[in-house]
C-alpha cells in the first residue's frame, strides 16, 4: 500500500518534532522516571541492533511477557525495526502456552519480564529448538543464553546502523509487523496477522476521532499482549508524542490514576464493575444529608446523560450538582482531566453505564476485535447511545449479513491468521470482509448494538434463539450479584449461574432481615435466596417468556482467568464453565 506509513517512519518523524518531550514514565524507589522520545528511540535501535547480534532474521517471532514497562515497549518496537514479529504472551500463561506461542511464531528470542517469567521458558526450552537467547527485563540473568536488558542493549552497539537501516528500509507498510495471539475461547489461540498499516492507520483514525493532543497523558495497565492496549500504549502516542505513565500493578492502579491524571482511559468492564463497587460501598456509609445530596446529584446526573443522548439541555441543576458532587468524584477517581472514559474488550451491563452516567462519567463504548487492530465503532461526546457500541469509524464499512453477523471492512482489517489458511478463509470473505462472529443490529442512527457471540446462542428444545449476554447483563444489574451465566442450550427452559458480590452480602442480608455474613451463608439462607429470587423475577418481568430465567444456582466462588472460566480480557469461556460446573447445570435441570 503505497500511500501508507512504517511503524519506524512514524516513529522516527515523531522523535523529529517531540524528541525532548517525555514518552515513558516508571516508577522507581518511589519516583516517577521519564524517559524523552529521543532516548525511547535511541533504545530501540540499540535493542534491536543487540537482537539481531542474537541471532534474529527477519520474519522470526519475539515473544514478550510480562507486566507493563517501558522495556516491554522498547522491546516490542525493537523487534519491529529489525524486522522480526513481536508476539505478546499474557502473564498468566503456563509454561505450556508460553511454549505454544514461541513454536508457533518460530521465536528467535524471548524477552522476559523475571525470574518467575523466566523459569516457564526455563521449563520449556528443550522443546523450542528455534529460541536463541532469552533477555530479562528486570534482575539478574544466570543460564545458557540468557541476557540482562543491559547486556542486550551493550550487544546492540556492536551491530552498524546501516545494517539496521537495511532491515528497516526493507519493510513495506502492506508487511506483517506484529502478531496478537487471540485468547482462545474454544482452544489454541490463533496468530492474527497485523501489519504496519492496519497499525499506522489505525492509530492516526484514532487520535484524530479522539482529539487526541500532543504532550497529554495515559496510562497503561490492561495486558500488552492485547491489541487494544498496544493502540493506547504504544501506536496512539507514538504517532503524536503522547507520554504514557506505566501502572506500578492492578492493585495500585487507583492511587496511580490519581497520580497520572490521564486525558483518556480505557477501563475493560469488570475494571469499571469494581471502580463501581467499591463506590457504592462508600456511599453506603455515609451520613443521612451526603446520602442525600448524593441521590438528588445522580438523579439530575442520569438525567443529564439521557438529554445529552436526545440532543436536548441538560437539567437547569446539573451544573450544581457538578460542582457539589461529579467535580468531587472525578477528582478522586483521579478522572477529573479525562475527556474520554472507555470501555470495550466484552459487553457491559446497563445498569454500570447509567451508575456512571448518573455521576457525569459517561462511559463510552468502543467495539472491535484484534483482527480489525481494535476497533471498528466508537462512541464520542456527542455521539453516545447508552448500550449500544458506537457508529463506524471513518474508513470502516459495517455490515449486518443475512444471518444477522456483524461484518466490516477497511484498512484495519488484518491480514490473515498466521499459519491457519483455513480459520482465515473462514473469517475472511473473497470480498475484503472481516466475520466477526458477533450477532448485532445498526440502527437508523448508524449505531451499531452487539446482541450476542453468534457460537454463544443458545438453542432451546423448543427451537427459539436465545441471546444469553443481553440476559446475563440484567442478572448483573441486581446489585449483589457479581457474575452471571446463562445456560440452557437445548434445553427445556434457560437457568443462571449466579456469583454473588461479597462486599454486598452483608449489607443485601440485613435489608431483607437474613443473618448471612458471607457469600456460601448468603447462597443457603432461604430468607436471601428468597430476596434474590425477587430481583429475578423483575429481571424476568422485563423480558420475553422464552428468555426468562426459571431456575438458578450460587457458586461457590467467583469465575477467574486463573480458575480457567475467564479469558485474559474477562470474556467467560462457556465451554471451561459447562465443563467445570456439569453437575451443578445438571442439577438445575433435574425434577424438583
Amino acid at each position: 500500500m503505497s500511500n501508507g506509513r512504517t511503524v519506524m517512519q512514524v516513529l522516527e518523524s515523531t522523535v523529529e518534532k517531540h524528541g525532548d518531550s517525555p514518552a515513558l514514565r516508571v516508577k522507581e524507589g518511589g519516583a516517577w522516571r521519564a524517559t524523552s522520545y529521543r532516548r525511547y528511540r535511541d533504545d530501540v535501535r540499540r535493542a534491536a541492533r543487540g537482537m539481531m547480534k542474537l541471532g534474529l532474521e527477519p520474519g522470526l517471532g519475539v515473544a514478550i511477557i510480562g507486566f507493563n514497562c517501558p522495556e516491554w515497549v522498547v522491546a516490542d518496537v525493537a523487534a519491529i525495526y529489525a524486522g522480526g514479529v513481536p508476539a505478546g504472551i499474557y502473564t498468566t500463561s503456563t509454561p505450556e502456552q508460553c511454549q505454544y506461542i514461541a513454536s508457533h511464531c518460530d521465536a528467535a528470542i524471548a524477552v522476559v519480564e523475571d525470574a518467575e517469567q523466566l523459569a516457564k521458558f526455563v521449563a520449556v526450552r528443550a522443546e523450542l529448538p528455534r529460541l536463541r537467547a532469552i533477555v530479562v527485563m528486570h534482575g539478574a540473568a544466570s543460564g545458557e543464553g540468557v541476557h540482562t536488558w543491559s547486556e542486550l542493549l551493550a550487544l546492540g552497539d556492536a551491530v552498524p546502523e546501516a545494517d539496521l537501516e537495511a532491515r528497516m528500509a526493507a519493510q513495506k507498510p502492506d508487511d506483517v509487523c506484529t502478531l496478537i495471539y487471540t485468547s482462545g475461547t474454544t482452544g489454541q489461540p490463533k496468530a492474527v496477522m497485523i501489519t504496519h498499516d492496519n497499525v499506522t492507520w489505525t492509530a492516526e483514525q484514532a487520535i484524530s476521532l479522539l482529539g487526541v493532543a500532543a504532550g497529554e497523558q495515559a496510562i497503561s495497565y490492561l495486558p500488552l499482549s492485547h491489541v487494544a492496549e498496544q493502540m493506547l500504549s504504544i501506536h496512539g502516542p507514538m504517532r503524536l508524542g503522547v507520554c504514557v505513565w506505566f501502572a506500578e500493578s492492578l492493585e495500585k492502579l487507583g492511587d496511580n490514576l490519581r497520580e497520572v491524571r490521564p486525558h483518556y482511559f480505557m477501563g475493560v468492564p469488570r475494571v469499571w464493575e469494581k471502580i463501581q463497587e467499591k463506590m457504592q460501598a462508600a456511599g453506603a456509609a455515609n451520613s443521612g444529608l451526603k446520602k442525600k445530596l448524593a441521590a438528588w446529584a445522580r438523579g439530575v446526573g442520569l438525567e443529564g446523560q439521557r438529554a445529552l443522548e436526545a440532543g436536548r439541555p441538560r437539567p437547569l441543576l446539573y451544573g450544581v450538582a457538578d460542582k457539589l458532587v461529579f467535580s468531587k468524584v472525578r477528582e478522586r477517581l483521579g478522572l477529573d482531566r479525562c475527556r474520554l472514559q472507555v470501555t470495550s474488550a466484552a459487553p457491559i451491563s446497563r445498569d454500570t453505564l447509567e451508575f456512571f452516567g448518573s455521576l457525569g462519567i459517561p462511559l463510552y463504548e468502543v467495539y472491535g476485535m484484534s483482527e480489525c487492530t481494535g476497533p471498528a465503532t466508537i462512541s464520542l461526546p456527542g455521539r453516545i447511545r447508552t448500550g449500544k457500541a458506537g457508529f463506524a469509524m471513518p474508513g470502516t464499512e459495517l455490515k449486518i449479513a443475512a444471518d444477522g453477523e456483524v461484518c466490516m471492512r477497511g484498512r484495519h482489517v488484518f491480514k490473515g491468521y498466521l499459519k491457519n489458511p483455513e480459520a482465515t478463509g473462514d473469517t475472511l470473505d473473497a470480498e475484503g470482509w472481516l466475520h466477526s462472529g458477533d450477532v448485532g443490529t445498526i440502527d437508523a442512527e448508524g449505531f451499531l448494538q452487539i446482541t450476542d457471540r453468534k457460537k454463544d446462542l443458545l438453542i432451546t428444545a423448543g427451537g427459539e434463539n436465545i441471546a444469553p449476554q443481553l440476559i446475563e447483563g440484567m442478572l448483573k444489574g441486581i446489585p449483589v450479584v457479581s457474575q452471571a451465566v446463562v445456560v440452557g442450550d437445548r434445553a427445556k427452559y434457560l437457568a443462571a449461574l449466579l456469583t454473588l458480590d461479597a462486599a454486598k452480602v452483608v449489607q443485601v442480608a440485613a435489608a431483607c432481615g437474613s443473618p448471612a455474613k458471607t457469600a456460601a451463608e448468603a447462597a443457603t439462607c432461604p430468607t436471601f435466596t428468597a430476596a434474590l429470587q425477587l430481583d429475578i423475577d423483575g429481571v424476568n418481568g422485563k423480558l420475553a417468556r422464552v428468555q426468562t430465567v426459571k431456575r438458578w444456582t450460587v457458586l461457590a466462588g467467583e469465575l477467574t482467568i486463573e480458575g480457567g472460566e475467564l479469558t485474559p480480557t474477562m470474556k467467560v469461556k462457556r465451554k471451561v464453565v459447562n465443563e467445570k460446573y456439569a453437575s451443578e447445570i445438571a442439577a438445575l435441570y433435574r425434577e424438583p
